[in-house]
């Protein structure tokens, strides 16, 4: 009878609980817990199991550049990260009033690092996450109109919890990415949540954005509601003493931008 439940479980896709089920069969002592505490504990592997699997799908289609988290950012060398702003970030409210978060400074200072380490954060507390470069998303809707899929991948940037755009504005806009950018922009706009990461100053962005009636309208809906970190400093990516620094901030040094 034991193993056609098992049978039953594995044909529902509950294999953990069929695997723990025929585990207990195995422990003499499982006799001294009640039924009740035995289908907990049952209940409990399995819904840990679905967790997982749904946090490893959600990490696979965000596509993040860096293997983040933010409990090892580094926080002890000085470049502007405050740990108290880290941490407010962390609670991922700014995620749900759907606010967003500029990360600004020079080249090799963490910005794809922070970044991702905080949509590995909203990964795990289950929202949707996308990394892209901008000028890869660009290139992805240029390709989607093509194709006449444009309409569909635009719905698919508007559905996503939190879109991460890596390099933005490095390179002038041409007029045909200026207006899918604004498409983007304007559907999450109020709806979901973005995070800019660049080395190019704020007030450089009209300029590379091309034109100033588009500029506007994509920097009040990006910045008016953004939290905004600054960062400076040396590149991470020098060599440092390991004795000098903070667990996992090593790891933070391997491929910073």
């Amino acid at each position: 009878m034991q193993q056609q439940t098992i049978e039953k479980l594995h044909a529902m896709r509950l294999s953990t609980m069929a695997d723990a089920l025929r585990d207990q069969a195995r422990q003499p002592e499982i006799d001294r817990l009640s039924f009740d505490e035995r289908l907990a504990l049952l209940v409990d592997l399995q819904h840990t199991a679905m967790l997982n699997t749904a946090l490893a799908q959600r990490l696979k289609r965000a596509g993040m550049r860096q293997t983040a988290c933010v409990e090892n950012l580094d926080l002890r060398t000085p470049r502007g990260l405050d740990r108290g702003t880290i941490a407010a970030l962390a609670g991922g409210q700014w995620i749900r009033q759907h606010r967003n978060i500029l990360i600004i400074g020079p080249a090799g200072i963490g910005k794809s690092w922070i970044a991702c380490a905080l949509g590995n954060r909203a990964a795990r507390d289950g929202f949707s996450v996308l990394y892209k470069r901008l000028s890869r998303l660009l290139d992805e809707l240029a390709v989607a109109r093509l194709h006449g899929r444009q309409a569909r991948a635009l719905t698919t940037l508007a559905r996503t919890r939190l879109l991460i755009l890596d390099d933005w504005a490095m390179v002038k806009l041409t007029a045909e990415q200026r207006r899918d950018l604004m498409e983007v922009i304007d559907d999450r706009h109020g709806r979901a949540s973005t995070i800019i990461a660049t080395q190019v100053p704020l007030d450089r962005w009209h300029d590379m954005i091309g034109d100033p009636t588009y500029a506007d309208a994509i920097l009040d809906r990006l910045v008016h509601n953004a939290h905004r970190i600054d960062l400076k400093g040396e590149s991470m990516r020098r060599r440092r003493d390991p004795a000098d620094e903070a667990p996992g901030a090593a790891a933070e040094a391997d491929e910073p931008r």
